[in-house]
């Protein structure tokens, strides 16, 4: 009875223990690789909220937006994702009309953005203009409208990205189309002469091409240009302002409806408004911060281009036709 007893407390005083000791919860989130990697926000914002969350954030890395989307779909309900992180506002409609994601009950009011924004699935957690940026030292007089891209010689060689399959290229699209309407598929056989390559990615274009001066022009952000002058030192690549305006895109993240930690899903969410989260953003992400960061945002971001029309289509509208506007863009390339 003596040993029986022993033991009996002797389990009850390990309870404690062993309850302490429980794995801490994993946020699973889908994105991709300019923010996942070494270089990007994801390492920073994961270790400051790992810090206040008592649980283990694990990236899961896909190539681009576009495949973030797609492997929702195909994952269905059963997806082992908490949040996906790396859609748009070209993208988000059409993830919307999947029903595979849940409300973040995130308050809003600390946004700053160039449009209102009163969306209950998707928080944004950056923004920017879409742009092209040159190499200054092969490109002396970059165009300054897509007209003047379209007209140039065809010795001007660009780098766009695939829009079925990255958000940029979306972008371009979405951008071409808003300037000339019906008249797009006719200026897209036009400038089809002017693309070296088009790349699944940005990173691919940006880091595997342009870098290595592949060609003097990408298709990127009106922000690019911050990391070069902060971090390289140079203003070597600048971006060309396009007296038509430039196409804005708006970065969201949003909780999946199948994901088995709801509470800290939204939690994550909730952090996106943040400062520990946001100052990440500007030399990081190499984006807008989607709250005012005040004095923090880097001096380099005051000699930025200001588009001065800022273009968008409601991300309701894109949903809509996006089908026809890819088949417009595939055909064109292809004929």
């Amino acid at each position: 009875m003596l040993i029986r007893t022993t033991l009996l407390l002797l389990a009850a005083s390990l309870w404690p223990v062993a309850g302490a000791a429980q794995t801490p919860q994993e946020l699973t989130i889908y994105t991709h690789p300019s923010f996942a990697a070494e270089w990007g926000p994801g390492p920073g914002i994961k270790q400051a909220f790992e810090a206040q969350c008592d649980c283990e954030v694990r990236y899961v890395v896909l190539e681009s937006g576009g495949d973030i989307l797609q492997r929702l779909r195909l994952e269905g309900e059963n997806s082992p994702a908490d949040i996906v992180l790396g859609l748009d506002t070209g993208t988000m409609n059409t993830a919307r009309e999947t029903g595979l994601l849940a409300p973040h009950q995130t308050d809003l009011a600390a946004l700053e953005l160039p449009i209102e924004w009163s969306d209950n699935l998707f928080v944004p957690y950056d923004w920017g203009y879409f742009a092209f940026v040159y190499d200054t030292e092969q490109l002396q007089e970059p165009p300054h409208s897509l007209d003047a891209l379209i007209n140039a010689p065809d010795d001007l060689k660009i780098i766009i990205q695939d829009p079925r399959t990255s958000t940029p290229g979306l972008g371009l699209l979405l951008w071409m189309r808003s300037v000339y309407g019906e008249e797009a598929p006719e200026k897209w056989q036009r400038l089809k002469g002017k693309i070296l390559t088009t790349t699944k990615s940005w990173s691919d274009g940006y880091f595997s091409l342009f870098m290595n001066g592949e060609a003097p022009m990408i298709l990127s952000y009106s922000t690019s240009p911050a990391y070069h002058m902060a971090i390289d030192k140079t203003d070597r690549y600048q971006a060309a302002e396009f007296e038509e305006g430039h196409y804005l895109q708006v970065e969201v993240a949003a909780l999946v409806k199948s994901s088995n930690h709801k509470q800290l899903g939204r939690r994550f969410l909730q952090f996106v408004l943040t400062d520990k989260f946001q100052q990440h953003i500007p030399l990081k992400n190499v984006m807008y911060p989607a709250i005012d960061l005040g004095p923090d945002l880097p001096d380099v971001f005051n000699r930025l281009i200001e588009p001065v029309n800022t273009l968008y289509f409601d991300p309701a509208v894109v949903a809509d036709k996006r089908k026809a506007w890819l088949n417009e863009w595939l055909d064109a390339m292809t004929r």
